[in-house]
């Protein structure tokens, strides 16, 4: 998530102006580096007590936001797992959001990934990373390179548990973003939450042979991500302005 978050402040948001961006987990320290502490959380990696924890920080942050910027809309994006961290928390308070943004999310578990091994496979052999991105990406002491724990995989499921549930009680504005042959979030997931929603604005743009990472893809594949996040984010900014004047 972190890489999405630089990625998306770097080449779409800063370029704007007039957007914040709020990325949980993270400090922002001046406008030339607004994300720093991926990775450093407190604690065994790949152990959480329950994953409600996610969405109880990320609520908490959101409150943050609030306070800092009242009165300004605000938009919830997630990547992979944030994808399914995202659904939950806009489900436990939609009323907080104008818009929700998901790439690769996390919907339902994908038969793709049994093993850690395959998921290893997957980033070594499949990915359109350049060399240096991949030596970057699997040299980063702060990306998690172990095998999944049962623990976790246990807690993921029953997440994926609760966005069943979820899903059928969503109304807000979706874009979803997703690639055809992402082997870690399945993309039936994304095809079964825009069946499932009760949003009237709901999107999905499928990028053909494009895997998980659509920030780190071929060039014409990143072009087009970055561009429908800046037009669908310009939209609902400018459409929950004109909300909260009449």
């Amino acid at each position: 998530m972190a890489e999405v978050v630089r990625d998306l402040w770097v080449h779409v948001l800063q370029p704007q102006g007039g957007l914040e961006l709020g990325a949980q987990d993270h400090i922002q320290q001046d406008s030339n580096s607004p994300i720093v502490g991926h990775g450093q959380s407190e604690g065994d990696r790949m152990v959480v007590s329950d994953f409600h924890v996610f969405i109880r920080d990320s609520l908490q942050h959101i409150d943050l936001m609030k306070k800092d910027h009242p009165g300004l809309p605000i938009l919830i994006l997630g990547h992979s797992m944030g994808g399914a961290i995202s659904i939950l928390t806009a489900s436990e308070r939609p009323s907080d959001f104008s818009g929700m943004l998901l790439i690769s999310p996390l919907v339902v578990a994908s038969p793709e990934v049994a093993t850690p091994i395959k998921v290893r496979a997957h980033v070594n052999l499949k990915s359109p990373l350049s060399p240096c991105q991949m030596e970057s990406y699997t040299s980063d002491p702060l990306v998690y390179h172990g095998g999944m724990k049962v623990s976790f995989v246990i807690q993921l499921m029953n997440a994926i548990t609760r966005i069943e549930r979820a899903l059928p009680k969503l109304t807000l504005p979706i874009l979803v973003l997703h690639g055809s042959s992402d082997k870690l979030c399945d993309i039936k997931g994304s095809y079964l939450l825009m069946e499932t929603v009760q949003s009237q604005d709901k999107t999905l743009k499928v990028y053909e042979e494009a895997y998980h990472a659509l920030h780190k893809e071929l060039p014409e594949v990143t072009t087009s991500v970055f561009t429908e996040i800046l037009t669908w984010v310009s939209q609902k900014v400018s459409a929950a302005g004109e909300t909260s004047q009449t």
